[in-house]
């Protein structure tokens, strides 16, 4: 046994049986695969917590004196631009014949723009340098959105099934480690008053480690044809004036399909109630302990703890991960807002700050989970070029129901957060009821 296939087994726990079921040539390079796979997205986490839309760019912003109206155009930026252009970018991709290559151009172009952002921090200064980090972050967006499309079926293509959980899981224990270390590093180097400066080399740091991504990719071997059985898509979606309604149309014709993008539309309720819980801990007038450090730090250890758990139990069935990702992110959501509406509460004092901790850590530990599983159930539902298309489309759906979802809570917040934590808790309920007629896919 290599080196390779000795690392490869103690990392992850492997299934014999779906190994034997592969391609020679996809087996022969099963282990060093993995491991490049492990250490790409492992790096690629890491990346994302210094290049964070959510925390480390609005510090930036302030920073630099960048007006607020720009602030709240840094996540629905990251995240839109990242999701939207997938359907339209699909046939361009699936006439590559290594998909690796559109991973490695996609990384390229992250570290290109982190880099920019970087330079724009050190040297830029007010409306013009946040309208600058705008312009890189969506360029930056448009670089994770090849990574997003190729990386799925790379992994699918070289990775069996009951393996490939515990790879995304790996690399999001990987990205908690250098979220504790980032957390714990602003509050030695200032805390809030960290400087622009200081913040631009954290962003070149996290250029750095997208040229180390598309280092490692280089030399992952794809196999030479497609795996037998592959399902090959009769009709791409793609680019032109019939790429939408072609979208349309494979949403309407493909019921499992559907339910998947319907259910991964519920379980929003994981994803984008964190930030309105830092919110109200600061309505609230809580601090100390639940200042931006002890978030940074509590999202750190539950992606640590997280990834390694719900990766092994998303190869078991990433349909009851998702499940339970959506009923715990409810039940967390209507306990904190019970909680908060008590007389009794007070936010400002040590025990109202580890309730505004202990959920937002609840929280961040269910969507790990949820991330975890969706992603795995995606890459297992489906074969070849139709789970390329199968990514691209939920993603580009996806990207329009952030919008819509996005806004509504948004404006709920404006009158009370307590309204759009609980709009985002009713949607997981009912995510809780969808999931459980997804068909499971996972290998058991």
């Amino acid at each position: 046994m290599s080196a390779g296939e000795r690392i490869y087994s103690a990392v992850l726990h492997r299934d014999k049986r779906a190994e034997q079921e592969l391609d020679p040539e996809v087996r022969r390079n099963l282990a060093p695969n993995g491991l490049r796979l492990v250490a790409a997205n492992a790096l690629q986490s890491s990346g994302d917590q210094i290049v964070n839309a959510s925390t480390v760019l609005p510090w930036m912003f302030n920073a630099l004196g960048v007006p607020v109206a720009l602030t709240g155009l840094l996540v629905p930026i990251r995240e839109s631009l990242s999701m939207l252009p997938q359907a339209f970018l699909t046939p361009l991709i699936v006439r590559v014949r290594f998909r690796k290559w559109v991973f490695i151009s996609g990384a390229l172009v992250q570290a290109a723009s982190a880099g920019v952002i970087a330079g724009t921090a050190a040297l830029g200064q007010g409306l013009v340098a946040g309208v600058v980090i705008l312009v890189g972050l969506a360029a930056f967006a448009l670089g994770r959105c090849l990574c997003s499309i190729a990386s799925k079926d790379v992994q699918g293509r070289t990775i069996p099934k009951g393996e490939r959980g515990q790879i995304n899981g790996l690399a999001t224990t990987a990205s908690g480690v250098v979220a504790i270390t980032l957390g714990l590093g602003i509050r030695i180097l200032g805390g809030e008053d960290l400087a622009a400066e200081q913040l631009a080399w954290l962003l070149a740091a996290g250029a750095a480690l997208w040229v180390l991504v598309a280092a490692v990719y280089l030399g992952i071997r794809e196999p030479s044809e497609e795996p037998v059985g592959a399902g090959r898509v009769e009709k791409d979606v793609g680019p032109g004036p019939n790429w939408f309604a072609e979208t349309i149309a494979l949403l309407r014709g493909d019921r499992d399909f559907r339910r998947f993008v319907g259910v991964r539309s519920l379980l929003l309720v994981s994803s984008l109630a964190p930030p309105f819980v830092v919110a109200l801990s600061i309505a609230s007038g809580a601090g100390g302990l639940s200042g931006l450090g002890g978030f940074i730090l509590a999202s750190g250890v539950a992606a640590l703890i997280g990834g390694r758990i719900f990766g092994r139990w998303a190869d078991r069935s990433s349909r009851n991960v998702m499940t339970f990702g959506a009923a715990a992110a409810s039940a967390i959501i209507v306990a904190l807002v019970v909680l908060v509406a008590l007389p009794v509460f007070a936010g400002a004092s040590l025990a109202g700050n580890l309730v505004f901790v202990a959920a937002y850590f609840l929280l961040t530990l269910t969507h790990t989970g949820v991330r975890v599983g969706r992603k795995t159930y995606v890459i297992d539902m489906a074969e070849g070029d139709q789970r390329t298309t199968y990514v691209a489309v939920s993603n580009t759906a996806m990207g329009f129901v952030l919008l819509i979802v996005g806004a509504i809570s948004a404006l709920l917040a404006t009158l009370a957060l307590q309204w759009a934590l609980l709009f985002l808790a009713a949607m997981g309920a009912v995510g809780v009821v969808a999931s459980r007629r997804l068909p499971d896919v996972s290998r058991r």
